[in-house]
């Protein structure tokens, strides 16, 4: 299980990607689609999609397993860790899923 805290912070986060991915994009869309724009107002672009808080990036976000909150040996399909696959596997709990033994 991995530490409360970390998983927090990674809601955190995600509750931060959505709160200013529009405002983000319109940034980003601006400074995109500004080739003829002045050097002065292109700086004020960037300056100011630097001051959204860190952590509204979505580059920031890690996969996360929802069982639990295990960074590492993710499925992104299943949204889980290999572990909590097995465990759940094991008690029967996935349907059509049985661990192999021959």
């Amino acid at each position: 299980m991995a530490k409360v805290s970390m998983i927090e912070r990674q809601k955190k986060r995600e509750r931060l990607v959505k709160k200013y991915a529009a405002k983000r994009a319109d940034l980003k869309e601006q400074l995109a689609k500004g080739t003829d724009l002045e050097l002065k107002e292109r700086v004020q672009l960037t300056m100011k999609l630097a001051k959204l808080p860190r952590n509204s990036s979505p580059t920031r976000l890690n996969n996360r397993c929802l069982v639990s909150g295990r960074p590492k040996a993710y499925y992104r399909k299943l949204k889980m860790s290999r572990i909590a696959l097995r465990d759940l596997a094991s008690r029967g709990e996935i349907p059509g899923m049985v661990k192999s033994s021959w």
